[in-house]
């Protein structure tokens, strides 16, 4: 849709809210989420700008007072965009604007701009542009967008019909072009699913940048896309794996996060039948987060949202050699040190008493990756025994950890 740009890191402030239902510390966590997502996508944050207000301003989502502290601060720091944690409504916007005369963004808008950023292939390219259509059209009010002209000429413009008129329309054309190739690629990907046979699949799930991509290159020896940040990996990826001598497809998919776009899950919906479609679920966590438990839970929540919520499951506790805590001695005079945790030290936490086969290992290191695989074989030989029950004599474990070292 829009043209990709070279960022340059531009400067940016972040604005969140205090409300009944987020207190200062899910605020805290929701903004430091929102730095990550801003400086994914180019920008440097300069400051934080946070109120309490029982709900948002419907005319300018904070208070009349705290947009002009705003204002003041941009003009005077010479800040280019102020960036909301909330999704912005059509009017919000268009008085932001109005009143700090800088670009606006909210989360929304900011999670889409990564993602046109990162999308490689034209499948996900075309997913984005239809996100980005379908969040802009409500939102054409505030400005005269000069779009291109997708169709015009004689007879095109209706008596009296406005320039935003015109961009509506071209909008819904563009979208509903869209979606038609959208469903020719889905019938596509649902083909090449269907022609992989009845090889057990298993799908990486997780929260954005816990490690999938570095999982799914350790395990299938191959080079997908890793970075630390957010969202690196958007098309989904599928290699066959064979552990012992048991072979099976495992798939990388694109990472969830809290107050995921709508517009984003209804035109990944391909990319999210890859889970709803596999037969086991590998839920990576990243340990060293501080925020983990609320990942998990926003990982269960769109998993049940897209009804994969039932199927067999392996809770890969992540980054183990990047956790550490305080600890502090009895002596207050005493500074506290950082400690990390021993796997034994693990296996006695509420964590490995999850219902789900749990493991915790690090990716990065390869460590506890024989247990790891161990698991993820007996809940696949599970799998295909089920759906083969006469040849599963035909495999046999065994760790071959150090044939790969030798590879």
């Amino acid at each position: 849709m829009l043209e990709k740009k070279e960022h340059n890191y531009e400067k940016a402030v972040l604005v969140g809210l205090v409300t009944k239902d987020q207190d200062e510390e899910k605020l805290k966590e929701y903004m430091d989420e929102l730095e990550f997502l801003a400086y994914t996508a180019g920008a440097t944050v300069e400051k934080r700008f946070t109120q309490k207000l029982s709900q948002p301003d419907s005319k300018t989502f904070v208070g009349s007072g705290k947009a002009l502290e705003i204002k003041d601060y941009v003009k005077e720091h010479e800040i280019g965009t102020v960036i909301f944690d909330d999704e912005l409504s059509p009017s919000q916007l268009k008085n932001l604007e109005r009143e700090m005369e800088v670009k606006i963004l909210d989360r929304t808008n900011l999670i889409l701009d990564i993602f046109a950023q990162r999308a490689q292939t034209s499948y996900a390219r075309t997913q984005v542009e239809l996100a980005q259509y379908e969040y802009l059209l409500p939102r054409l009010t505030r400005m005269w967008t000069h779009l291109e002209r997708q169709r015009g000429g004689i007879g095109m413009r209706g008596p009296g019909e406005t320039e935003i008129e015109t961009d509506r329309r071209i909008i819904r054309d563009r979208i509903s072009l869209l979606k038609e190739k959208l469903k020719t690629i889905d019938k596509q990907m649902a083909t090449q699913r269907n022609n992989r046979g009845k090889m057990v699949r298993a799908a990486l799930v997780g929260y954005t940048n816990v490690g999938k991509s570095t999982l799914m290159n350790a395990l299938s020896k191959s080079e997908v896309f890793a970075e630390n940040k957010l969202f690196a990996t958007l098309d989904t990826t599928v290699r066959k794996v064979v552990i012992g001598n048991l072979p099976f497809l495992l798939t990388d998919t694109v990472g969830f996060i809290r107050k995921l776009p709508t517009q984003l899950v209804e035109s990944f919906k391909s990319t999210l039948d890859e889970v709803r479609e596999s037969d086991l679920l590998i839920h990576v966590v990243d340990i060293s987060h501080e925020s983990f438990e609320d990942h998990i839970t926003s990982v269960n929540q769109i998993l049940q949202e897209i009804d994969a919520h039932r199927k067999p499951m392996i809770m890969v506790f992540n980054k183990i050699d990047d956790f550490s805590y305080e600890k502090k001695d009895e002596d207050d005079l005493t500074p506290s040190t950082r400690k990390n945790i021993s796997l034994e030290e693990w296996k006695k936490t509420w964590m490995a008493k999850s219902k789900y086969p749990t493991v915790f290992i690090s990716a990065l290191t390869k460590e506890n990756f024989p247990e790891m695989k161990k698991m993820i074989y007996d809940e696949v030989m599970k799998i295909h025994i089920s759906r083969f029950p006469y040849n599963d004599f035909l495999f046999e474990y065994f760790d071959n950890d150090d044939e790969e070292n030798n590879d």
